[in-house]
Protein backbone atom coordinates (compact mmCIF):
# COMPACT_ATOMS: atom_id res chain seq x y z
CA UNK A 1 0.00 0.00 0.00
CA UNK A 2 1.08 3.48 -0.62
CA UNK A 3 0.48 6.49 1.84
CA UNK A 4 0.48 9.95 1.37
CA UNK A 5 -0.13 12.73 3.17
CA UNK A 6 -1.31 15.80 0.85
CA UNK A 7 0.44 19.31 0.98
CA UNK A 8 -0.91 22.90 0.88
CA UNK A 9 -4.13 21.96 2.83
CA UNK A 10 -3.01 25.45 4.78
CA UNK A 11 -5.66 26.44 7.55
CA UNK A 12 -9.34 25.65 7.48
CA UNK A 13 -12.08 27.65 8.69
CA UNK A 14 -15.82 28.07 9.16
CA UNK A 15 -17.63 27.37 5.67
CA UNK A 16 -14.70 25.80 3.74
CA UNK A 17 -15.13 22.78 1.09
CA UNK A 18 -13.16 20.50 2.16
CA UNK A 19 -13.95 17.93 -0.71
CA UNK A 20 -12.70 20.98 -2.77
CA UNK A 21 -9.83 21.59 -0.51
CA UNK A 22 -8.75 18.10 -1.00
CA UNK A 23 -9.12 18.01 -4.77
CA UNK A 24 -6.94 21.03 -5.10
CA UNK A 25 -4.47 19.82 -3.22
CA UNK A 26 -3.77 15.75 -5.10
CA UNK A 27 -1.19 17.53 -7.27
CA UNK A 28 0.06 14.56 -9.58
CA UNK A 29 -2.43 12.17 -7.84
CA UNK A 30 -5.28 11.22 -9.77
CA UNK A 31 -8.07 9.86 -7.51
CA UNK A 32 -9.22 5.96 -8.45
CA UNK A 33 -12.14 4.09 -7.21
CA UNK A 34 -10.21 1.65 -4.68
CA UNK A 35 -8.61 5.02 -3.27
CA UNK A 36 -9.52 5.57 0.37
CA UNK A 37 -9.17 9.67 1.68
CA UNK A 38 -8.36 10.19 5.52
CA UNK A 39 -9.30 13.63 6.90
CA UNK A 40 -8.39 14.91 10.48
CA UNK A 41 -11.58 15.49 12.41
CA UNK A 42 -9.72 18.43 13.43
CA UNK A 43 -10.20 20.17 10.00
CA UNK A 44 -13.36 18.52 9.36
CA UNK A 45 -14.79 20.08 12.70
CA UNK A 46 -13.08 23.75 11.54
CA UNK A 47 -15.38 23.81 8.42
CA UNK A 48 -18.15 22.57 9.89
CA UNK A 49 -18.11 25.75 11.96
CA UNK A 50 -17.71 24.09 15.94
CA UNK A 51 -15.43 26.04 17.35
CA UNK A 52 -16.40 27.27 20.89
CA UNK A 53 -15.24 30.59 22.69
CA UNK A 54 -14.72 29.56 26.48
CA UNK A 55 -15.13 32.78 27.37
CA UNK A 56 -18.95 32.78 26.35
CA UNK A 57 -19.36 29.43 28.44
CA UNK A 58 -21.14 29.33 31.69
CA UNK A 59 -21.03 26.30 33.83
CA UNK A 60 -23.62 25.09 35.75
CA UNK A 61 -23.80 23.70 39.20
CA UNK A 62 -22.74 20.08 37.58
CA UNK A 63 -19.79 21.38 35.65
CA UNK A 64 -18.47 23.45 38.97
CA UNK A 65 -18.75 20.28 40.84
CA UNK A 66 -16.78 18.19 38.35
CA UNK A 67 -14.12 20.84 37.60
CA UNK A 68 -13.53 20.88 41.31
CA UNK A 69 -12.98 16.62 41.30
CA UNK A 70 -10.66 16.55 37.97
CA UNK A 71 -9.21 20.12 37.90
CA UNK A 72 -10.40 21.19 34.72
CA UNK A 73 -11.30 24.19 33.60
CA UNK A 74 -15.21 24.35 34.77
CA UNK A 75 -16.37 25.90 31.04
CA UNK A 76 -14.31 23.53 29.59
CA UNK A 77 -16.74 20.79 31.79
CA UNK A 78 -19.59 22.21 30.91
CA UNK A 79 -18.96 22.03 26.69
CA UNK A 80 -18.50 18.42 27.84
CA UNK A 81 -21.41 17.51 30.05
CA UNK A 82 -22.96 19.08 26.75
CA UNK A 83 -21.78 16.24 24.20
CA UNK A 84 -21.80 13.60 26.55
CA UNK A 85 -24.48 11.53 27.33
CA UNK A 86 -22.83 9.83 30.34
CA UNK A 87 -19.43 10.47 32.69
CA UNK A 88 -17.72 6.82 32.82
CA UNK A 89 -15.17 8.37 34.80
CA UNK A 90 -13.85 11.39 36.54
CA UNK A 91 -10.90 11.50 38.74
CA UNK A 92 -8.08 14.63 39.08
CA UNK A 93 -6.77 15.13 35.66
CA UNK A 94 -9.18 12.30 33.87
CA UNK A 95 -12.74 12.96 32.77
CA UNK A 96 -13.95 9.98 30.49
CA UNK A 97 -17.49 10.05 29.05
CA UNK A 98 -19.80 8.39 26.54
CA UNK A 99 -20.11 10.66 23.59
CA UNK A 100 -23.47 11.58 22.33
CA UNK A 101 -22.64 9.52 19.19
CA UNK A 102 -21.45 6.79 21.25
CA UNK A 103 -17.88 6.72 21.94
CA UNK A 104 -15.90 6.34 25.06
CA UNK A 105 -13.49 9.15 25.03
CA UNK A 106 -11.28 12.03 26.92
CA UNK A 107 -13.23 14.86 27.22
CA UNK A 108 -15.77 14.41 24.64
CA UNK A 109 -13.16 14.82 22.00
CA UNK A 110 -12.71 18.23 23.07
CA UNK A 111 -9.72 20.04 21.96
CA UNK A 112 -7.67 23.27 22.01
CA UNK A 113 -4.43 21.87 20.25
CA UNK A 114 -3.55 23.61 16.17
CA UNK A 115 -5.93 26.31 16.92
CA UNK A 116 -3.96 29.67 15.98
CA UNK A 117 -3.05 31.80 18.25
CA UNK A 118 -4.55 34.65 16.11
CA UNK A 119 -7.90 33.73 16.84
CA UNK A 120 -9.61 35.85 19.75
CA UNK A 121 -10.91 34.00 22.82
CA UNK A 122 -10.30 31.15 24.40
CA UNK A 123 -11.44 28.65 21.38
CA UNK A 124 -11.65 25.00 21.53
CA UNK A 125 -12.73 22.44 19.48
CA UNK A 126 -16.14 20.08 19.17
CA UNK A 127 -16.43 16.99 17.14
CA UNK A 128 -18.25 17.05 14.04
CA UNK A 129 -22.05 16.94 15.29
CA UNK A 130 -22.32 13.52 12.77
CA UNK A 131 -19.15 12.25 11.21
CA UNK A 132 -20.68 9.80 8.99
CA UNK A 133 -22.79 12.38 7.32
CA UNK A 134 -19.41 14.78 6.68
CA UNK A 135 -17.46 11.72 5.40
CA UNK A 136 -20.20 11.22 2.64
CA UNK A 137 -20.30 14.81 2.08
CA UNK A 138 -16.84 14.33 1.33
CA UNK A 139 -16.90 11.66 -0.73
CA UNK A 140 -19.84 13.23 -2.82
CA UNK A 141 -17.81 16.19 -3.30
CA UNK A 142 -14.68 14.55 -4.40
CA UNK A 143 -16.83 12.47 -7.07
CA UNK A 144 -18.05 15.88 -7.90
CA UNK A 145 -14.73 17.58 -8.58
CA UNK A 146 -12.64 14.34 -9.95
CA UNK A 147 -15.47 12.02 -11.02
CA UNK A 148 -14.06 9.74 -8.57
CA UNK A 149 -15.51 8.49 -5.48
CA UNK A 150 -12.67 6.99 -3.17
CA UNK A 151 -14.26 5.95 0.72
CA UNK A 152 -13.52 8.16 2.64
CA UNK A 153 -12.45 7.92 6.52
CA UNK A 154 -12.55 10.90 9.01
CA UNK A 155 -9.87 10.04 11.84
CA UNK A 156 -9.11 11.25 15.36
CA UNK A 157 -6.55 10.22 18.24
CA UNK A 158 -7.51 7.81 21.17
CA UNK A 159 -5.87 7.15 24.52
CA UNK A 160 -6.84 3.34 25.07
CA UNK A 161 -7.81 2.05 28.88
CA UNK A 162 -4.92 -0.39 29.35
CA UNK A 163 -2.47 0.56 27.34
CA UNK A 164 0.12 4.05 26.69
CA UNK A 165 0.06 6.58 24.03
CA UNK A 166 -2.73 7.82 21.61
CA UNK A 167 -3.47 5.63 18.08
CA UNK A 168 -5.80 7.25 15.41
CA UNK A 169 -8.87 5.56 15.15
CA UNK A 170 -12.12 5.84 12.88
CA UNK A 171 -14.94 8.18 14.39
CA UNK A 172 -16.78 8.83 10.43
CA UNK A 173 -16.83 6.21 7.61
CA UNK A 174 -18.28 6.74 3.75
CA UNK A 175 -17.81 3.76 1.00
CA UNK A 176 -15.48 1.02 3.04
CA UNK A 177 -16.97 -1.28 5.89
CA UNK A 178 -15.72 0.07 9.33
CA UNK A 179 -15.81 -3.63 10.00
CA UNK A 180 -15.39 -6.46 8.05
CA UNK A 181 -16.37 -10.05 9.86
CA UNK A 182 -14.48 -12.69 8.98
CA UNK A 183 -15.80 -15.31 11.32
CA UNK A 184 -16.67 -18.76 10.11
CA UNK A 185 -13.86 -18.56 7.75
CA UNK A 186 -11.75 -21.04 8.16
CA UNK A 187 -7.73 -19.85 9.31
CA UNK A 188 -4.44 -21.64 7.66
CA UNK A 189 -4.43 -24.66 9.38
CA UNK A 190 -8.49 -25.08 8.61
CA UNK A 191 -9.58 -24.27 11.66
CA UNK A 192 -12.78 -22.24 12.19
CA UNK A 193 -12.50 -18.48 13.26
CA UNK A 194 -14.92 -17.83 15.93
CA UNK A 195 -14.69 -14.40 17.10
CA UNK A 196 -12.43 -12.56 14.54
CA UNK A 197 -13.85 -9.58 13.55
CA UNK A 198 -11.51 -6.81 11.47
CA UNK A 199 -11.94 -2.93 12.44
CA UNK A 200 -10.66 -2.05 8.85
CA UNK A 201 -11.75 1.73 9.12
CA UNK A 202 -9.67 1.65 12.56
CA UNK A 203 -6.43 0.06 10.99
CA UNK A 204 -6.59 2.67 7.82
CA UNK A 205 -7.01 5.67 10.48
CA UNK A 206 -4.07 4.31 12.71
CA UNK A 207 -2.02 3.51 9.54
CA UNK A 208 -2.76 7.26 8.07
CA UNK A 209 -1.97 8.83 11.49
CA UNK A 210 1.91 7.17 10.66
CA UNK A 211 1.74 9.84 8.15
CA UNK A 212 -0.20 12.66 9.42
CA UNK A 213 1.86 13.47 12.55
CA UNK A 214 -0.08 14.44 15.87
CA UNK A 215 1.82 17.87 16.46
CA UNK A 216 2.79 20.37 14.40
CA UNK A 217 3.05 18.32 10.80
CA UNK A 218 0.35 20.01 9.41
CA UNK A 219 -0.88 17.48 7.20
CA UNK A 220 -4.58 16.49 8.00
CA UNK A 221 -5.51 14.42 4.81
CA UNK A 222 -3.73 10.86 4.09
CA UNK A 223 -4.28 9.52 -0.09
CA UNK A 224 -4.14 5.36 0.55
CA UNK A 225 -4.02 3.08 -2.44
CA UNK A 226 -3.55 -0.38 -2.44
CA UNK A 227 -5.82 -1.59 0.31
CA UNK A 228 -8.66 -3.80 -1.21
CA UNK A 229 -12.73 -3.34 -0.14
CA UNK A 230 -15.87 -3.90 -0.43
CA UNK A 231 -18.66 -1.08 -0.67
CA UNK A 232 -20.67 -0.24 2.03
CA UNK A 233 -22.93 2.39 3.55
CA UNK A 234 -23.03 0.99 7.23
CA UNK A 235 -20.83 3.83 8.59
CA UNK A 236 -18.82 3.80 11.71
CA UNK A 237 -21.44 3.11 14.02
CA UNK A 238 -20.20 -0.78 13.66
CA UNK A 239 -17.73 0.26 15.66
CA UNK A 240 -19.46 0.94 18.54
CA UNK A 241 -19.97 -1.68 21.35
CA UNK A 242 -23.01 -0.78 23.19
CA UNK A 243 -22.95 0.50 26.81
CA UNK A 244 -24.50 -3.15 27.82
CA UNK A 245 -21.74 -4.69 25.99
CA UNK A 246 -19.02 -2.88 28.04
CA UNK A 247 -16.52 -5.39 29.41
CA UNK A 248 -15.30 -3.15 31.74
CA UNK A 249 -17.14 -1.96 34.38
Amino acid sequence: MQLTALDGIGDVVAGDDIAQIIAASLGAIRLAAQDVVVVAQKIVSKAEGRRVDLAGVTPSPAALDLARTTGKDARLVELILGEASEVVRAVPGVLIVRHRLGLVMANAGIDQSNLSRDTPGEPVLLLPVDPDASARAIRNGLRAATGVAPAVVISDSFGRPWRLGSVNVAIGVAGLPALVDRRGEPDRYGRRLEATEVALADAVAAAAGLVMGEGAEGLPVVHMRGLGWQESDAGSAMLLRAAGQDLFR
